[in-house]
Formats: structure tokens, sequence, C-alpha cells
């Protein structure tokens, strides 16, 4: 398959930062994945006051927790979201091209790319419009 433009970028197909969840390191963690539930998206970013990402917690993340986490269901819950999160996850700039977007995606395996500019949150790259842009450009 030919892709016309390969000039898309990140930009011009993230979520804004509205469109995702987002919580502070002081979430507990049943909280961060009620937001989860409420955007239909199996990520949430953590940040400070100034919008700096922290880390993120997904579905996947929580999973392998309880699987490995030697305590009681309540407490896991009532932990902060960040002791759970990935603290340095991969992210993207927004001019990166999306052909260079949805690649890092599938060499790393992962469906949401946080989208930081200048050390700050600014939206997050979901694997599915993407694509979608992709197709019909």
């Amino acid at each position: 398959m030919y892709i016309q433009n390969k000039k898309m970028i990140v930009s011009e197909v993230m979520l804004d930062t509205n469109s995702f969840p987002i919580v502070t390191k002081t979430t507990i963690l049943k909280a961060a994945l009620e937001k989860m539930d409420d955007f239909r998206l199996g990520i949430a970013c953590i940040t400070d006051n100034e919008d700096q990402l922290l880390g993120i917690i997904t579905d996947g993340d929580v999973r392998r927790k309880l699987l490995s986490v030697q305590k009681p269901l309540s407490a896991f819950f009532i932990d902060d979201a960040i002791n759970q999160a990935i603290k340095n996850p991969i992210t993207i700039s927004s001019d990166v091209t999306l052909i260079d977007a949805v690649d890092l995606m599938e060499k790393k395996q992962v469906w949401d790319l946080p989208v930081v500019d200048n050390d700050k949150l600014i939206g997050l790259l979901h694997l599915h419009p993407a694509v979608k842009a992709l197709l019909e450009s």
C-alpha cells in the first residue's frame, strides 16, 4: 500500500489534552482507572502542575502489577497512580511525521504515545486515528 501524504505530522492527528485522561501524581490508582474508563482509553498520563509528564499508567501495566504485587487488592487501589506508573515512557514530539510515529509505535509495540513539546504534555497520539488518517490521506 502506498501512502500519498508522507508529510502529515503528529500534531494534525493527536488528541488534545481534553480528549484523554490526565491525572496528578497524588491521584489514587482507583480514581485514575475510573478516569481511564470515562475516556474509553487504556492509558492515563500523569503530570505535575506545569504539565510536565511524570509517567503513564496503562491497562496492561495494571494487569501486570496485579499479578506481581503481594498485597490486598484494596491496598493496591489506594496507592498513588505514580507508584504503579511507567516513569520514563516513550514519547514523541508534535512535529514528527505520522509515518515515523506509527513506525515507532510498531517497533515499541505501543498503542499510544504522549506528545511532549518543550517538556510539556500537549497531546496523545492514539494508534487508531493515526492509521485512519494515513489510510485516508
